[in-house]
């Protein structure tokens, strides 16, 4: 079989997949897992068929996953793969582009350069700032917060790139006490400690409470949400950040996937006064629905960006807005593209109506478990909706019940010291009739379990 053959066998493949979505066992059987061990080979001395390869994947692989490019995934935030967004993704792998800089791949360039204009645009953000397209959330968010650190030394006259840590003036960080993980996990890359990060005080809906933030000053980073991840609700933006800008503080927004509300008209109260932040991270594997490993660090002055992140070296130098003086990467494929592809064939019509029909959608829901005895823990503001059942044992048997039906699955999470659940909108594939599916499978096994 030569590459084109190869390539078009691979593709049946993968179209095969998609087109089953809709009838795919949303989460693996025990016989599609045990299955898997079909993979623990030894090392071959000599290669097999690339053919043979494909086909193990396939035949092994596919039964053995999550089907999150579905309509019937509502576990966590993840969107699936918009056709448009999935092709660009697989004709960027055939140009196989180092895309760090305009001289790496002229063509990444231009269309990562239109990629982020959209993108501050959509959003609605400062459009002088610099995006960066990196892996994750979480890398991005490790991005800006690394920028913040070192914008408010230099503030003071200490230089973090040359100088490092040792001796400089501490940066005193707060984020909210429900503060997702992933901020946690950046912080801790970055040597913030975790027992000397101030938590502040958040309500019943997991936002700060404005009232009780600690004092801050020119060597504060102040971390806000938009989107907490059980409630999905906003920090008070257009209170909490003036306060913080004027003490000389930064403020840095998690905005995984709350960001997106911004792209909605009926949604955009929500973010009021997050554009005054100085940096922002969102996904797009979330509510875009591009393929996972793409995600933006947005910050609002880009030599703050380009000072942590700059990489240039003697046998290769670029502007500060090229993407490897932006990004954790050096060697990177162009992140952008499929972001690209999506914005434009969505438009700012698509994306809004996307964000809109889950957070309709999300109040269906609500509105069945309601009737049908389920304790709704929120006020369902954007598309996560957090339930209990009749008690803990009930939550616990009712999340059971759905993970092994295999026609829906969502998870489970603790809120307030008791379990709970969390279904999740954000698959441009879940239409009504999914919904129905969903809400018709929880009432039948009642909030009692």
């Amino acid at each position: 079989m030569n590459e084109d053959q190869l390539l078009q066998e691979a593709d049946r493949r993968a179209r095969d997949y998609v087109s089953g979505a809709d009838a795919r066992r949303v989460f693996p059987t025990d016989q599609d897992i045990a299955a898997l061990a079909g993979f623990d080979e030894a090392l071959p001395e000599q290669g097999h068929p690339a053919a043979d390869t494909i086909a193990l994947m396939d035949d092994l692989g596919s039964p053995g996953t999550v089907a999150s490019n579905g309509p019937n995934y509502f576990g966590f935030v993840i969107g699936a793969s918009l056709p448009v967004a999935a092709a660009a993704e697989r004709l960027a792998i055939a140009w196989d582009q180092c895309a760090s800089t305009e001289d790496g791949s002229p063509a990444a360039y231009a269309i990562e350069k239109q990629a982020s204009k959209w993108l501050l645009e959509i959003l609605d953000l400062p459009r002088s700032s610099a995006v960066a397209f990196g892996t994750s959330a979480t890398a991005c968010g490790l991005s800006c917060l690394a920028a913040a650190r070192a914008d408010l030394l230099a503030r003071q006259g200490w230089d973090v790139v040359n100088d490092g840590l040792c001796g400089a003036p501490e940066v005193k960080v707060v984020v909210p006490a429900s503060t997702h993980v992933t901020v946690r996990k950046a912080l801790q890359v970055l040597g913030f400690g975790w027992n000397r990060v101030i938590k502040a005080p958040v309500d019943d809906k997991g936002r700060i409470i404005p009232d009780q933030l600690p004092e801050m000053d020119a060597n504060t980073l102040l971390v806000l949400q938009a989107g907490e991840v059980n409630t999905g609700e906003f920090d008070d933006f257009s209170t909490i950040i003036p306060r913080a800008k004027a003490a000389g503080a930064w403020v840095h927004v998690d905005g995984a996937f709350g960001l997106w509300a911004r792209a909605a008209p009926e949604l955009w109260h929500l973010t009021s006064g997050v554009e005054q932040a100085d940096s922002w991270t969102t996904d797009g594997h979330k509510w875009l629905n591009t393929p996972y490993d793409g995600a933006m660090a947005i910050c609002r002055e880009p030599q703050a960006l380009a000072r942590v992140m700059n990489s240039d070296a003697a046998y290769s130098t670029a502007s500060a807005e090229a993407q490897k003086n932006l990004t954790l990467e050096f060697s990177r494929r162009a992140r952008g593209i499929p972001i690209w592809a999506a914005l434009r064939s969505l438009g700012r019509e698509g994306v809004a109506e996307l964000v809109h029909r889950h957070h309709k959608q999300a109040r269906r829901i609500v509105a069945a478990l309601d009737e049908a005895g389920f304790e709704v823990l929120n006020r369902v503001v954007l598309n996560q909706v957090l339930v209990r059942g009749q008690d803990d044992a009930a939550t616990q048997a009712i999340l059971a019940q759905v993970q092994n039906s295999g026609t829906s699955w969502f998870g489970g999470t603790v809120w307030q010291d008791r379990p709970a659940f969390r279904i999740s909108l954000s698959s441009f594939r879940t239409e009504e009739r999914h919904v129905d599916q969903l809400m018709n499978l929880l009432v039948q096994i009642g909030a009692k379990g």
